[in-house]
């Protein structure tokens, strides 16, 4: 790591995100036109991609998650992150020789034939080495980074004060995003990524999931050398994602390689129990053969059963067209905001499914995607936190599914993968009784109960969306007011000591102080009544 004191680690990355907080809350206070805003946002990505760059460890995997927050984060900020490698020159390799001495209390040369002593991967917190074993046999050993552990802790505990300072303090953003919750599941994850013997366990979860699937391969481990610091593995070797000229070689055709995958992922992400959560182009190898090899199961994420149950039902609600059953599915996810309306979410969906290929084709899908973040921000739509790491994985097998096979549709590529995952379960009933509902019939039943109670609905929304401008309004011109007499208060204590004046120095301080305790007591108002009001949209 390039900066291993924890002092200046700390001190670099809190004075980033000071410095952040106080140009956000400047351009709030001067009302600065949207062009500005844009600016200040690419300014503010820039300088956080240099920082993470600049300190690397914990925070470099931050950077990829907050990428693929744009139901949150403006999009200017988002594509100077976006493309963030988890990439850092590898160690020394005297460090990495006595972690392994250490960990196996035996010479190298016991157990191998040899080891390179270049790394073949390095990431931020474990770099993979080639060794030959003593019987000739190839394998890839996972060593973790020297003093990594340290550094991991130190950045958790800058991330602490950040999540408590911006739970606090900073206005809560659209979808009352619980930061507490998305720091400890991103805790448990890094966590997990620390500690190889329990990546050693899901290597063998996944080796037994997909035991009956002939097209995938995941490399067999040695127990008897891998321990908390080392996992060593089965070698293999693969085609990356992204290589297309040695692709096109293979007897397998893209598009079936594209199902494959959706065949691999598919069932990760709505059966309950665990999934790959960085399908990245170096985790996700093609054989010779055309077999699909999963690499790095470091950062796994976990689906519930009820959760599943959900998904599940959301997309057999798509492919039947029943669009007021998806709304209902994504209100139980917890994809809706309390003040999402139903039908107007229904009609969205219907006009987005209407896209034909043909049509998709003919557009700029980069502005598309630029459009389609604006529409969820002015939406009540939200991605719910449990789901990051899931959009995560979605978004990421996304992306090299569409590179792999760009002139196929998604829709076309996975429905009959889909179909037949469908059939394995026994749902036929199901999907069928989806596209009953889904059908004229039973929609003017539902269109007329909804009309009904139309006229008490709306007026109680009315009601509540008044209350809602009216009481927040009131907190946030306090806040205004109260902050804009704390930065008075700096000045003035500024003032006072650069004059020798002490009586200003003494006001200046007591007026911060006050102001400061009257912020921190308005925004924990506004959050407690914040909290009152979404819970009192879901009665």
């Amino acid at each position: 790591m390039k900066i291993k004191n924890k002092l200046v680690r700390m001190s670099k990355v809190l004075s980033v995100f000071f410095i952040i907080f106080l140009q956000i809350y400047w351009y709030k206070i001067r009302r600065k036109p949207k062009a500005e805003w844009e600016k200040l946002w690419e300014e503010i990505g820039d300088r956080f991609r240099k920082t993470l760059f600049e300190l690397e460890g914990l925070l470099i995997k931050i950077g990829q998650i907050l990428s693929t927050r744009a139901d949150l984060l403006p999009n200017a900020f988002i594509r100077q992150i976006e493309d963030l490698t988890d990439k850092v020159p590898p160690s020394n390799w005297n460090e990495i020789q006595e972690i392994l001495e250490t960990e196996w209390g035996k010479s190298l040369h016991q157990h191998f034939l040899s080891i390179e002593k270049t790394a073949i991967a390095s990431a931020s917190i474990g770099e993979v080495y080639k060794g030959v074993m003593q019987d000739g046999t190839e394998v890839a050993i996972k060593v973790k980074r020297p003093n990594i552990d340290s550094i991991v802790q130190t950045d958790f505990r800058i991330l602490s004060i950040i999540i408590w300072f911006a739970d606090h303090l900073v206005p809560i953003p659209k979808g009352f995003i619980n930061f507490k919750v998305l720091f400890k599941e991103l805790k448990q994850v890094i966590e997990r990524e620390l500690d190889y013997s329990k990546e050693l366990n899901t290597i063998l979860f996944f080796r037994d999931r997909f035991r009956d699937m002939d097209v995938v391969q995941i490399p067999s481990v040695y127990s008897e050398l891998s321990t908390s610091n080392v996992l060593v593995m089965e070698w293999v070797e693969g085609i990356r994602l992204t290589n297309m000229e040695a692709l096109d070689q293979l007897a397998v055709s893209r598009q079936e390689l594209a199902q494959r995958l959706f065949k691999v992922f598919l069932p990760q992400w709505i059966e309950p129990g665990m999934f790959h959560a960085d399908p990245h182009p170096g985790n996700v190898l093609i054989s010779k053969e055309g077999k699909i090899i999963l690499l790095d199961f470091g950062m796994i994420g976990e689906i519930t059963k009820k959760d599943s149950a959900y998904i599940q039902g959301l997309i057999e609600s798509f492919l039947s067209k029943n669009y007021a059953k998806a709304v209902d599915c994504m209100s139980h996810l917890g994809f809706l905001l309390p003040e999402a309306e139903s039908r107007t979410i229904e009609r969205l969906l219907a006009e987005y499914m209407l896209f034909q290929p043909t049509q998709l084709k003919e557009m700029d899908l980069i502005a598309l995607k630029v459009e389609m973040n604006d529409m969820i921000r002015a939406l009540p739509i939200q991605v719910p936190t449990r789901f990051v790491f899931l959009a995560r994985s979605i978004v990421t097998m996304e992306g090299n599914i569409r590179n792999l096979a760009p002139e196929w549709e998604l829709v076309d590529l996975g429905k009959p993968v889909f179909m037949e995952w469908l059939s394995k379960q026994g749902n036929k009933w199901s999907f069928v009784w989806q596209w009953i509902q889904s059908q004229p019939v039973f929609k003017i039943i539902h269109s007329v109960t909804e009309f009904l109670n139309a006229p008490q609905k709306i007026e109680h929304l009315k009601e509540i969306e008044q209350r809602r401008q009216f009481q927040f309004m009131i907190y946030e011109n306090t806040k205004k007011q109260l902050f804009q007499l704390t930065l008075l208060g700096f000045i003035g204590i500024a003032a006072g000591i650069y004059t020798s004046q002490s009586l200003i120095s003494t006001l200046s301080v007591g007026v911060t102080v006050v102001t400061f305790i009257g912020y921190f007591i308005c925004s924990y108002k506004l959050k407690k009544w914040m909290k009152f009001m979404h819970e009192k949209r879901r009665e």
